[in-house]
C-alpha cells in the first residue's frame, strides 16, 4: 500500500508540475509548425526578419522551459517560487550558459564546473527545486524570523546554484540524453510495433493518470533531440476516442446522452479526451475495446510513417501543423484510421448505448 501511495504521489507531482504549462507548450508548438509550413510552401524565408521574430516567439517557451518548471515545481514541492526562478535564471544567464554549452569546463575556486545543457532542460531543474525545498526548510528552522526573509534566499541561491552547476547539471544532462537515446533505440527496433503498443494502451494509461510519464518522455525528447515521435505514436488513440464517442452518439436514442456524446467528440478532436473517456466510453466499457483497436492500428501506421513533432503539443486537429515534415501525410491518415476503426467497431460491438448518466458523469463530460 505504501508503494502504491508513493507511486500515486509521483504521478500527482508530475501532473501538477507540467499541467500549467501544457497550453503554452502547445501554442508554441503550433506556431513552430505553421512556420515550417510557411517555409516549405515558399511563403516565408527562414532568413527573413519576420521569420526570426516569429521563430523567437515559438522557441522562447521551450528555451526558457526551466524557468516555467522552476515556478510550477516550487509550488508543488513547497519551495519559494521566486527563488526557484532566480536559480533557473542563473542556469540560463547568457555568459555562463554559452560557455558551458560550448563544452568548456569552468572553475569555481579551483573546483571544476563541467559543461551541461540547461536551455529546454527538464530533469535538471526538477532536481534543483527539490533540493531548494529541502534547503529552505532547513534554513528556516535555523534562522530567526527577523533575518530569515533575506538570509534564506541569499544562501539558497548560492548553495543550490553551485550544487546544480557542479552536479545536477551534468547528471541531469546525462539522464536526459540517456532517456532520449534509450527511447530512440527502442523506436528504431520497430516503429510500427512501438506505435501499436503505445497507441493501443495510451488511453488506458489516461484512466490512471499514468500518461504523464509518457508526457515526460516526450518533453524530454523535444528538449534533448529537438523533435519527438512519442506524440505521433499515441496521436491516433486520441482520434479513436472521438470516433468511439461518435458511434455511441449514432446508436443512442436518448437526447441527453447524444448531447454529452456530441460535446465529447468535439473535445476529443481538439485533444481533450477525458470527457469522451470518462463521460461516454468508459462507463459503457465495450467502446473502450474499439478505442484500443483504433489507437493500436493507427499507432502502427504512425510508426511506419516516421512522423515527428517539432515541438510539444497534444495531438489534435488544431495541432496537426506541429507534425508537419517527413511522414506528415501518412500521420494524418493514421489519425483518420484510428478514428474510423474505433467508430466502425463501436457501431457493431454489443453494448447498451443509453445508460443512465449520473451527475458525476455529466460533470466530467461537460468540463
Amino acid at each position: 500500500m505504501s508503494e502504491k501511495k508513493t507511486f500515486d504521489k509521483i504521478i500527482d507531482a508530475v501532473a501538477a508540475i507540467f499541467l500549467p504549462v501544457i497550453n503554452l507548450l502547445t501554442a508554441a508548438g503550433i506556431l513552430k509548425g505553421i512556420l515550417a509550413i510557411c517555409v516549405a510552401a515558399g511563403w516565408l524565408s527562414d532568413a527573413s526578419d519576420t521569420y526570426r521574430i516569429l521563430a523567437a516567439m515559438g522557441d522562447a517557451v521551450f528555451y526558457f522551459l526551466p524557468v516555467l518548471l522552476a515556478f510550477t515545481s516550487a509550488k508543488k514541492f513547497g519551495a519559494n517560487p521566486y527563488t526557484a526562478v532566480v536559480i533557473a535564471g542563473v542556469l540560463l544567464y547568457p555568459d555562463l550558459n554559452q560557455t558551458l554549452e560550448s563544452g568548456t569546463t569552468m572553475y569555481f575556486l579551483g573546483i571544476p564546473v563541467f559543461s551541461a545543457i540547461y536551455h529546454s532542460s527538464v530533469i535538471t531543474i526538477l532536481m534543483t527545486v527539490g533540493l531548494l525545498a529541502f534547503v529552505e526548510k532547513g534554513l528556516d528552522r535555523i534562522f530567526p524570523e527577523v533575518i530569515r526573509g533575506f538570509l534564506t534566499p541569499f544562501i539558497s541561491v548560492i548553495l543550490v546554484g553551485l550544487v546544480t552547476l557542479m552536479a545536477f547539471g551534468p547528471i541531469g544532462t546525462l539522464i536526459s540524453n540517456g532517456l532520449a537515446a534509450g527511447y530512440e533505440f527502442l523506436y528504431d527496433l520497430s516503429p510500427a510495433a512501438a506505435g501499436l503498443v503505445l497507441g493501443a494502451c495510451f488511453q488506458l494509461l489516461v484512466i490512471f493518470g499514468l500518461h504523464w510519464g509518457i508526457m515526460l518522455v516526450s518533453m524530454n525528447n523535444v528538449a534533448a533531440l529537438g523533435h519527438d515521435t512519442v506524440l505521433a505514436l499515441f496521436g491516433p488513440s486520441i482520434f479513436a476516442q472521438a470516433g468511439a464517442a461518435l458511434a455511441v452518439l449514432v446508436r443512442s436514442k436518448n437526447g441527453k446522452t447524444r448531447t454529452v456524446c456530441a460535446s465529447s467528440v468535439i473535445s476529443a478532436l481538439f485533444g481533450i479526451t477525458e470527457p469522451a473517456l470518462f463521460g461516454v466510453n468508459l462507463p459503457r466499457k465495450t467502446p473502450m475495446i474499439a478505442v484500443c483497436l483504433g489507437g493500436g492500428v493507427g499507432g502502427a501506421i504512425a510508426g511506419i510513417s516516421g512522423a515527428q513533432a517539432g515541438g510539444f503539443a497534444i495531438p489534435s486537429l488544431a495541432t496537426l501543423p506541429v507534425f508537419f515534415g517527413n511522414g506528415f501525410v501518412l500521420f494524418v491518415i493514421s489519425c483518420l484510421v484510428g478514428f474510423l476503426v474505433a467508430f466502425i467497431c463501436t457501431l457493431f460491438l454489443r453494448f447498451e448505448a443509453d445508460l443512465k448518466i449520473t451527475e458525476e458523469e455529466e460533470v466530467k463530460a461537460t468540463n
